[in-house]
């Protein structure tokens, strides 16, 4: 298997565990607000169907997918594009769309690149990119319904991101990146331990590998986290991290324990 069809499998995984959790709910249960103001479970899931469809014009058909940019930017995150659908002809939507994406990343060369909003990227990372997408989007479903969703080792692929994307979550909040190297280590759903960063760098953060991810796609705060912070700049870091692209944004603020 080559490491492109590696990832495709564990985005059709990942694309599986949230199903598994869609395909549970009631009418009413999509309509449930998520963590995401003014989102519904729905909306995420219009979400990811507007993008996985993107995604499948962008391996397939440039100049198709540059010519979607312009709709799009009248409805920035694809949510009301599907907001007509009724809750099963939504989950067929993404479905359709899902299982396309997985088709076609099978057969494109593996060596290209691929358009999206921002830089192109490789078929691998654009993939990594989606799997990332879909688990996020996924979280907040799971958090709306009270779902529970067993984490894996496919969540090494957004740690990976979420240590790549350090300096550019500084340099999109036009800020300059701490100049001091952060140790990371982090507990898999296995229990193996995942490692990144200078053996001897001055500060650290350690736990969870599902912390990390949680707090890195701004799913959760770090105080609300088993993660543990050594340094100014790590913490920084946690308080401050977005491993996918747009203008930058804050997570949540801590729960209030009063």
């Amino acid at each position: 298997m080559t490491d492109v069809s590696a990832v495709a499998a564990d985005l059709a995984a990942e694309h599986e565990a949230l199903d598994a959790v869609l395909g549970e709910l009631t009418d009413a249960q999509w309509a449930t607000p998520t963590p995401s103001p003014g989102w519904t479970v729905a909306d995420q899931v219009g979400h990811l169907t507007y993008f996985d469809g993107a995604a499948v014009l962008a391996l397939t058909d440039e100049a198709a997918f540059a010519a979607s940019i312009g709709p799009l930017l009248e409805d920035m995150d694809g949510v009301t594009l599907h907001r007509a659908l009724a809750p099963r002809d939504l989950l067929r939507a993404w479905r359709e769309n899902r299982f396309r994406l997985i088709e076609v990343a099978q057969q494109v060369d593996a060596g290209g690149r691929v358009p999206w909003y921002g830089p192109s990227m490789s078929v691998r990372s654009f993939l990594t990119a989606r799997l990332m997408e879909t688990w996020a989007h996924g979280q907040d479903v799971v958090d709306a319904v009270g779902a529970f969703r067993e984490p894996t080792e496919r969540l090494r692929h957004i740690c990976q991101i979420g240590v790549i994307t350090r300096r550019w979550t500084y340099a999109n909040r036009r800020e300059e990146p701490p100049a001091v190297d952060v140790r990371l280590e982090l507990v898999s759903p296995a229990g193996d331990v995942w490692r990144w960063g200078p053996d001897d760098a001055p500060e650290s953060v350690r736990g969870p590998a599902l912390d990390f991810c949680l707090v890195v796609t701004q799913r959760r705060h770090v105080d609300d986290t088993a993660l543990e912070t050594d340094g100014a700049a790590a913490r920084d870091w946690m308080e401050k991290a977005q491993a996918f692209a747009g203008p930058a944004t804050t997570g949540p603020a801590p729960r209030d324990r009063s």
